[in-house]
């Protein structure tokens, strides 16, 4: 991606970016100058994320961290505020894709979707408010913006983080803390939902292709890009949005 923001100083931590988005997202912050904080549950995907970021990686900060668990995210914030000397931004992209009508799924989607961002942010807040230029990025989805029967458990817990983000906008609008949330589309990527989709139903990939307007799958480049629009300054008088990301996929319905 090519980055046309200046993010040089900027502490980011970014909860889930080992692979898709949020690899993205943090090879995005660290190609504009940020340092880099990463948590993923897989020390293979943080490894890779190194590499990928080549000389870039001496400003990456990556831990294991199962994000279910509140004592570990409170450990990760901990550690991330001292290893960058403090955060700027905050990332909450982990997803526990929830797509089975069972207990099982709903309770990983509101552990991981929803409460991970809420203890995140609650870790987050003593350092986000010495910042000076601090903001937090929810990932939502576009399933949070209309009924739909698959994934019942991702898209409601999607939806509550959306609707979260408007609130923890105007709860933290006093301290000059913005709060956003980007809702991609049909994103795909290696190893992802729709890359799988292709190989396994490729019916279904046919058919979801076909009704974005834009003629194409999003990619984790585009996300990117808006995450970055969103934590800079020029993005300074936004806040409590949700800005879908999609090329026009939920306005055909």
């Amino acid at each position: 991606m090519t980055c046309t923001f200046d993010f040089s100083g900027y502490r980011v931590a970014v909860a889930g970016g080992s692979r898709g988005i949020g690899r993205a997202i943090a090879l995005g912050f660290l190609a504009a100058g940020a340092q880099v904080a990463v948590c993923a549950r897989g020390q293979d995907g943080l490894d890779a994320l190194a590499t990928d970021a080549g000389t870039d990686a001496q400003r990456l900060h990556a831990r294991a961290c199962d994000l279910a668990h509140a004592g570990q995210i409170e450990a990760w914030i901990a550690d991330t505020a001292q290893a960058l000397g403090g955060i700027d931004v905050l990332v909450n992209n982990a997803t526990g894709y929830g797509f089975h009508e069972d207990d099982a799924s709903w309770l990983t989607d509101f552990n991981i979707d929803l409460m991970a961002a809420v203890r995140a942010s609650r870790f987050a807040l003593p350092h986000l408010q010495r910042s000076g230029r601090a903001s937090i990025l929810h990932l939502s989805s576009i399933a949070a913006l209309r009924p739909r029967t698959m994934g019942p458990p991702y898209a409601a817990m999607k939806a509550a983080l959306s609707h979260y983000t408007g609130t923890q906008a105007l709860l933290l609008a006093e301290q000059r803390i913005r709060v956003n949330a980007i809702a991609p589309g049909s994103v795909e990527f290696p190893g992802g939902v729709w890359d799988r989709t292709r190989l396994e139903k490729p019916d279904v990939h046919a058919r979801v292709l076909a009704s974005i307007p834009f003629g194409r799958f999003g990619t984790p480049a585009d996300i990117a890009a808006a995450a970055l629009f969103l934590a800079s300054p020029q993005a300074g008088w936004i806040t409590g949005q949700t800005l879908a990301v999609d090329g026009g996929q939920v306005l055909a319905g």
